[in-house]
């Protein structure tokens, strides 16, 4: 039989399927013609059945097929039944309950869990939501568009499995469901580190000049050198898993001799070692004296605040292993058996990875205590690096344009959503400027292959992150807030300021309580339509008297006031020089006037145009005030 002759007799016996997206306990979005579709043999007949609706259509010559229920309201639960005419095979998916279900994508603040969140065990114990369901879509990477997503199985919310969901994602649909009281779907398609340009199609990245080469780019690649990555990746994980070398046998030994190692203050990260860029296992050893009073009981090691995977040994014994920054807890128990009078060997195994890694500050948090007596660990610190083999070099080709597109997002259309979520920009940082387009055209791109309209599309803008600033200074985080902000003009769009819920050393802030809290309190107001105050107060207009700017709001609720209640802070002022100096501001019903004395002459003002701004502007509702400035001068990422 012919190759051709082989490929048609395939077909014509092909079984009926569904993509992953379907599946038991899903949630099906209300209110709308419900998209169901798949493969089956060319030509045949398929029925399908959802409750009491049966449907009929007839696979095209490539064996797609799709029907549209009609529209069902919130309830449930229903069977979907899909099988072919005249045959007794079928496929059955139970549990389904119709609702709203969004799409939750983005990179690591998205992807972050909720057993990664503060008050995780707190949080987990209590998820006992049975109309909650999610379904995690499996992270892969492609260079063209697929049908099926790599892997992803809706799963009910119960202390079980919630400690996996996406904490923003979790917290907004814990929020909607109990105040809407209807079945909240979410589909999780999210990736840490990633750009929004992998996330949109090629087609539409192909339509601008900012995209249009680096997307060409992609044609020199072929499915292999992804697979050489996915290679290395296995590679890098073995390695932070599982020490190399007998190295976690021989390098925390008490004998081990150490004093040609270099020394470093701790806590500190990697970039701050003075050794340049470096990923790869770090072995770290600290010396200390314990008094007699340490002796013979058993002591608490607070190992900080961890940047990234680390394994903990004293005196040669292993306390801990593999254990990542997101535990909610870094405080161990030293057995007394092993505790020592005199000297004594702490030694820590850190991966450094993705430019990270180390111990962060406070330097207070690092210490080993006994009884009421506590000895800081803080302070010089043995290290070496290069004792076990190096990382594979990654090319990390979940950067290149439209990867996941074709892969996370393609696969899921037209599935029937209420709207999207999005939590993502610290990738675009060093183009914040290009951002101001690209962002729109993911949204534009999305809603168009959804067919679903102008679907809501409601985002978080960037946190405050990074080190606190003395003094006024150009910022590639402000300006991607700022390309965030101006996205608000594109139609039925929301965004949910975090600017005071950040921190300064973690670009994963752990309080998804609130981001959650706040996309649900946009989601609302401007999809339920619920008469609250939602959003952050936001620059309207500005007018110069003298030597003093009047800066009008609007979203302000019942007024504007300090979350402190102290005088306000965030505030810059400049003059024709541009040179921005921090000014004085004074609350006044819906309006904050600003001046300094060093700018007599002013015609600028900014508001949190920092990295980490000190800032303090809320309304009556607690929401803080959107960062923005009033001049349209140059920035840093402006080419």
């Amino acid at each position: 039989m012919s190759v051709a002759l082989c490929f048609f007799a395939a077909l014509a016996s092909a079984q009926i399927t569904l993509p992953k997206v379907f599946g038991d306990s899903m949630v099906l979005q209300r209110n709308i013609p419900i998209p169901v579709w798949g493969h089956a043999a060319p030509g045949s007949q398929i029925v399908a059945r959802l409750g009491n609706s049966v449907l009929k259509v007839k696979t095209d010559k490539t064996g797609k097929w799709m029907v549209r229920f009609p529209k069902f309201k919130a309830g449930g639960p229903y069977t979907l039944t899909i099988k072919e005419a005249g045959k007794q095979a079928e496929i059955q998916y139970k549990g389904i309950l119709i609702g709203d279900v969004w799409l939750a994508s983005g990179q690591s603040n998205m992807d972050w869990s909720v057993k990664q969140a503060q008050n995780a065990k707190e949080e987990i114990a209590k998820a006992n939501f049975p109309q909650i369901r999610f379904i995690i879509v499996g992270q892969d990477i492609k260079l063209t568009p697929q049908n099926d997503i790599l892997a992803g199985k809706w799963t009910v919310c119960d202390p079980t499995n919630v400690k996996d969901f996406s904490a923003v994602a979790y917290f907004f649909a814990r929020k909607i469901h109990l105040d809407q009281n209807v079945p909240i779907g979410i589909v999780q398609p999210s990736r840490g580190g990633t750009p929004v340009e992998a996330w949109t199609s090629r087609e539409k990245l192909l339509s601008s000049p900012i995209t249009r080469v680096r997307t060409l780019s992609n044609d020199t690649l072929i499915p292999s050198h992804l697979v050489q990555d996915s290679l290395s990746w296995i590679r890098i994980w073995n390695i932070v898993y599982h020490p190399q070398n007998n190295s976690d046998k021989i390098i925390p030994s008490t004998e081990y001799n150490d004093s040609a190692w270099p020394s470093v203050e701790m806590p500190r990260l990697i970039k701050d070692f003075g050794i340049g860029a470096f990923e790869g296992i770090m072995w770290m050893r600290k010396k200390i004296l314990l008094p007699e009073t340490f002796v013979g009981k058993d002591l608490t090691l607070n190992i900080g605040h961890p940047e990234m995977n680390y394994s903990l040994y004293f005196n040669g014994v292993e306390i801990c292993k593999s254990v990542w920054n997101s535990s909610p807890n870094h405080s161990y128990t030293i057995p007394s058996g092993i505790v020592k009078n005199g000297e004594n060997i702490i030694t820590l195994r850190i991966a450094m990875m993705w430019g990270g890694g180390g111990i962060n500050p406070p330097a207070q948090d690092l210490y080993l205590a006994g009884g009421n007596s506590k000895l800081s660990l803080a302070g010089s610190w043995k290290y070496q690096k290069d004792l076990e083999p190096i990382f594979p070099k990654i090319l990390n080709y979940q950067y290149y344009p439209t990867v996941l597109y074709n892969s996370m997002i393609h696969p899921l259309i037209p599935f029937g959503i209420k709207g999207f979520l999005w939590y993502q920009g610290e990738a675009n940082d060093s183009a914040a400027y290009n951002y101001r387009k690209l962002f729109p055209m993911m949204i534009s791109d999305w809603r168009t292959r959804w067919g679903q309209g102008d679907l809501p599309f409601l985002f978080v803008q960037l946190a405050n992150y990074k080190k606190v600033q003395t003094e006024p200074i150009e910022s590639e985080w402000a300006e991607l807030r700022e390309a965030q902000t101006m996205t608000l003009s594109q139609p039925n769009t929301g965004m949910a300021c975090i600017i005071d819920v950040g921190d300064a050393d973690n670009i994963h802030p752990t309080n998804k309580q609130e981001v959650g809290r706040r996309l649900a309190l946009i989601a609302e107001k401007q999809v339920y339509k619920q008469n609250i105050i939602a959003n952050s107060p936001m620059y309207k207009t500005y007018s110069v008297k003298g030597k003093e700017i009047y800066i009008r709001f609007v979203n302000v609720g019942t007024g504007l006031k300090t979350v402190d209640g102290k005088d306000v802070t965030g505030f810059a002022i400049a003059g024709d020089d541009k040179k921005f100096y921090w000014a004085k501001a004074t609350i006044k019903g819906d309006q904050i006037v600003v001046y300094s004395d060093k700018v007599t002459n002013p015609v600028a003002v900014r508001y949190a145009c920092a990295d980490n701004p000190v800032c303090n502007l809320i309304n009556s509702e607690g929401l803080p005030a959107v960062p923005f400035r009033t001049d349209n001068w140059k920035g840093i990422t402006q080419k």
